[in-house]
């Protein structure tokens, strides 16, 4: 069993392109799944840690290019950090919305950022540990990651249940297009694993790590998002909640996920053991959102590229603007931590 390696399952192998994407939040509701706020909260976490989330990657992944030594997975890799990179911006967009909804997320987004950017960042170099270690370990913990990724990309284009509840079109549109692109290139960040170390150790070393990380950080984010709610009186949640949603299909259940764990640290494992690269294919040909037409709704209600430009860079403004004086110091974010967030 110990000599036993990853086994790929034959699939059309795609070429990864940055899709440029569209997305208009101005008629999403608060709670876009209704009368499901914390459904509706639990994804939304989604918009605190994939930006900062997303940028490390592609930055890690620009100092381990110089060690890849295989062509197609060169390609691969490249094409993963430009569609990781409009991953981020994607995301990102959604926050200033939420901010007009009565919903600011700085205080939570300045802590993710700490995390990916001063702890696991550059200069966080564990005693007598060589960079070339820090980097390996870093090429893992995002294999691990993506394993997740895949996941929930793999369940929000099968999450039939949303649909059904009414959920917001818009915002489905954004999970579907990003969870379709996640599958696309789920055994990219895998693959460079292997290529550049493949140690079946690190792979679970940093499984653990990865796993608790996402675990807690989600957990206080949904936290933050019920407890900072203003339209609830009493906002709470708890895996109680998280389990009880799963059964409902609003979120992904809790056996599917703790099933996920030994497929991910079997020495067969390979990502393209999961999910379907056609399906992921087939909703990206039909994405709204990925072929300009949530553009084109807009301009028909007569707002033209001009008042579109116009309107993003007001929303960058505002970015800009609530960053100011806020940077991210070596001892954690600035500011208080936010209710519930501790």
């Amino acid at each position: 069993m110990s000599n036993t390696r990853p086994v790929k399952v034959a699939s059309e192998h795609t070429a990864l392109t940055a899709r440029k994407v569209s997305f208009a939040w101005e008629e999403t509701p608060l709670h876009w799944v209704p009368g499901d706020p914390f459904a509706t909260h639990t994804i939304n976490v989604l918009h605190l840690l994939l930006p900062a989330g997303e940028r490390w990657f592609v930055h890690v992944y620009k100092q381990v290019l110089p060690h890849i030594h295989d062509d197609r997975l060169r390609e691969d890799v490249i094409g993963f950090i430009g569609q990781e990179a409009v991953h981020s911006q994607a995301h990102d967009d959604v926050l200033p919305h939420l901010r007009e909804l009565g919903l600011d997320p700085t205080p939570y987004t300045a802590q993710v950022d700490w995390f990916f950017e001063k702890l696991l960042g550059d200069r966080t170099l564990p005693p007598g540990k060589p960079r070339a270690w820090w980097l390996k370990e870093r090429v893992a913990l995002i294999a691990a990651i993506e394993h997740y990724t895949a996941f929930l990309g793999d369940w929000v284009l099968n999450a039939g249940e949303l649909d059904r509840r009414g959920a917001d079109p818009m915002m489905l549109d954004l999970l579907r297009w990003h969870g379709a692109e996640e599958v696309e290139h789920r055994s990219v960040a895998f693959d460079l694993f292997m290529h550049v170390d493949g140690s079946y150790r690190r792979r679970v070393r940093t499984w653990a790590a990865a796993f608790s990380a996402l675990v807690f950080l989600w957990q206080r984010g949904a936290r933050f998002f019920m407890e900072n709610d203003p339209t609830l009186p009493d906002g709470r949640a708890s895996f109680r909640d998280f389990y009880r949603a799963g059964t409902r299909g609003v979120l992904p259940s809790t056996p599917d996920l703790l099933r996920s764990i030994p497929r991910y640290l079997s020495r067969a494992y390979h990502p393209s053991q999961e999910g379907s690269t056609a399906q992921a294919v087939a909703y990206l040909a039909s994405s709204p959102g990925a072929n300009g037409l949530h553009d084109k709704a807009m301009k028909d209600k007569g707002l033209d590229d001009k008042g579109l430009d116009d309107k993003r860079m007001d929303d960058k403004r505002m970015d800009d603007k609530r960053m100011d004086g806020k940077g991210v110091d070596d001892n954690g974010p600035d500011g208080p931590c936010p209710k519930g967030g501790r």
